[in-house]
C-alpha cells in the first residue's frame, strides 16, 4: 500500500520562509546568523511533526522568525521594548507548543476532560520558564564561546525569563479557554440527542 503524502498546511508557508531565511543567513549574514536560523528552522518543524492546531502553528512560526530577524538585525538594541514584547509572545507560543507535545504523548491531562484544566496554566508556565532558561544559557554560551557581541547581561536575563514566564502563563490561560470552548461544542453524536 503506498504511503499517504502529507498535505500542505498554511504554516508550511512560514516554514518555507524559514528555509529562505537560512539561505540568506548562510550566503550573506555569516556563521552566527546561519546557526541562529538553522536552530529556528528546527523549531519550525516541531509543530508540523506534532500536529498542533494550525493557528498556533502559524503564530508560533511567524513569531519565531520575527524574533530571529530582530536579533540578526539588532532591532532589540534599537527599539528597547521589542525584546520584552517578543519574549512575552514567543515564549508563550513556544510553551503552548511544548504543552501540546506533552498532550500528544499523554503526559498531561486533556483539558476538555473534567480534571484537565486545573494544571494547564501551571504546566505551561513551567514549560515556558524552562525554555527561557535554556535560551538564556544558549545566549551566554554563544557570547562566551562563539561571538562576544551576543548581548548578555544579568538584568536582561532575569527580565527576559520573567516576561517569558508571564507570556507562558497567559498561553496556559489561552489553552484553558480554548479547551472550554471545544468541550462546550456538541459533537455530531451528542448534537442529535440535544433538544432544539
Amino acid at each position: 500500500m503506498p504511503q499517504e503524502r502529507a498535505r500542505a498546511v498554511p504554516a508550511d508557508v512560514v516554514r518555507l520562509l524559514g528555509v529562505l531565511s537560512l539561505v540568506v543567513a548562510v550566503v550573506w549574514r555569516g556563521p552566527v546568523d546561519a546557526a541562529l536560523f538553522a536552530l529556528v528552522l528546527g523549531g519550525l518543524a516541531v509543530p508540523r511533526v506534532l500536529g498542533v492546531p494550525q493557528p498556533l502553528d502559524v503564530a508560533y512560526g511567524a513569531f519565531l522568525l520575527v524574533a530571529a530577524w530582530f536579533g540578526a538585525l539588532d532591532v532589540y538594541q534599537a527599539v528597547w521594548w521589542t525584546d520584552l514584547a517578543l519574549h512575552l509572545v514567543a515564549t508563550g507560543l513556544a510553551a503552548a507548543v511544548a504543552w501540546f507535545a506533552l498532550l500528544r504523548r499523554g503526559a498531561v491531562a486533556d483539558p476538555r476532560d473534567a480534571a484537565g484544566p486545573r494544571g494547564v496554566v501551571v504546566v505551561t508556565t513551567s514549560l515556558g520558564l524552562a525554555l527561557s532558561v535554556a535560551w538564556e544559557v544558549a545566549e551566554y554560551l554563544g557570547n562566551k564561546h562563539i561571538d562576544p557581541t551576543i548581548y548578555v547581561a544579568y538584568a536582561d536575563t532575569i527580565e527576559d525569563m520573567a516576561i517569558g514566564g508571564l507570556g507562558s502563563a497567559l498561553a496556559g490561560a489561552g489553552i484553558s479557554a480554548w479547551a472550554r470552548r471545544r468541550a462546550a461544542r456538541p459533537t455530531a453524536a451528542t448534537a442529535a440527542s440535544v433538544p432544539s
